[in-house]
């Protein structure tokens, strides 16, 4: 199912023995885009911590109570590491929430399906007292930059457009599908370039996400976004639609 990623903000994260916050930011990968995690508020529990989850372990989310289900339990989450949120995520964080949970990384592993169609990596547990070894300098490196693929779904929203000849507006959403957390489209309000009208953007036509001029720099250019099919933000992206958008940019969804 296709969703809004900002009609996500806010749902409940109902681990296996209670609620543990609420959902406040995603983070995807630039190169594969797909959501990796969920940033979770957890408010007055842990004292407005906030920690990852990895979306390999929701369920389906629930539109009419507004939460996600989590296959974790409180004390999970408790003694899962902190992140600092001014800062990026680097892979050694990544590496160590893993680790906590006994799962292999996204970026390797072998994989099982789970309930609400996701997939979750098989590995042995790892006991949690066991150090991890990493190279000095790289471990360095990688704590000043963080992953350089993975950005935050909030943070880029509002970056402006930029298509080979010109600016085309700004990013304002994204549309996920909760079945493998794919971003499909991202959607663009071109109000100040063409008024009354938003666009969807496949994102296989990001070049670049500039972060700190805050633009995201595409490889089509205006007449091509002008031909692309209408999008009337009022009405949920049908098959019929989709279809029409996949032939256009002649693109094929593949799941990661």
């Amino acid at each position: 199912m296709l969703w809004d990623a900002s009609a996500l903000d806010g749902y409940a994260i109902e681990a296996s023995d209670g609620r543990i916050g609420h959902v406040s930011d995603f983070l995807f990968e630039d190169d594969s885009w797909i959501i990796r995690w969920l940033v979770v508020d957890t408010g007055n529990w842990l004292f407005d911590r906030k920690v990852l989850l990895p979306v390999s372990a929701l369920g389906e989310p629930d539109p009419s109570l507004r939460q996600f289900p989590v296959e974790l339990t409180m004390q999970q989450v408790k003694d899962s590491p902190d992140i600092d949120s001014d800062r990026p995520v680097s892979r050694q964080h990544e590496t160590h929430l893993y680790r906590h949970y006994g799962w292999a990384p996204y970026w390797g592993g072998t994989f099982f399906s789970v309930g609400g169609g996701t997939a979750m990596p098989v590995v042995e547990a790892v006991p949690q007292s066991r150090s991890l070894q990493f190279d000095a300098a790289g471990e360095a490196i990688q704590q000043a930059e963080g992953d350089p693929h993975l950005r935050s779904a909030e943070v880029v929203t509002g970056f402006r457009v930029h298509a080979t000849d010109g600016e085309i507006g700004h990013v304002v959403d994204f549309i996920v599908d909760d079945a493998d957390w794919a971003i499909r489209y991202i959607k663009v309000d071109t109000n100040n370039w063409w008024p009354g009208t938003s666009v969807l953007m496949p994102p296989r036509s990001v070049r670049e996400i500039d972060r700190p001029r805050r633009l995201v720099h595409l490889d089509v250019n205006r007449q091509e976004v002008l031909n692309s099919p209408p999008y009337d933000p009022s009405k949920t992206v049908d098959g019929a639609y989709d279809e029409s958008f996949l032939t256009y940019y002649g693109i094929r969804w593949t799941a990661a």
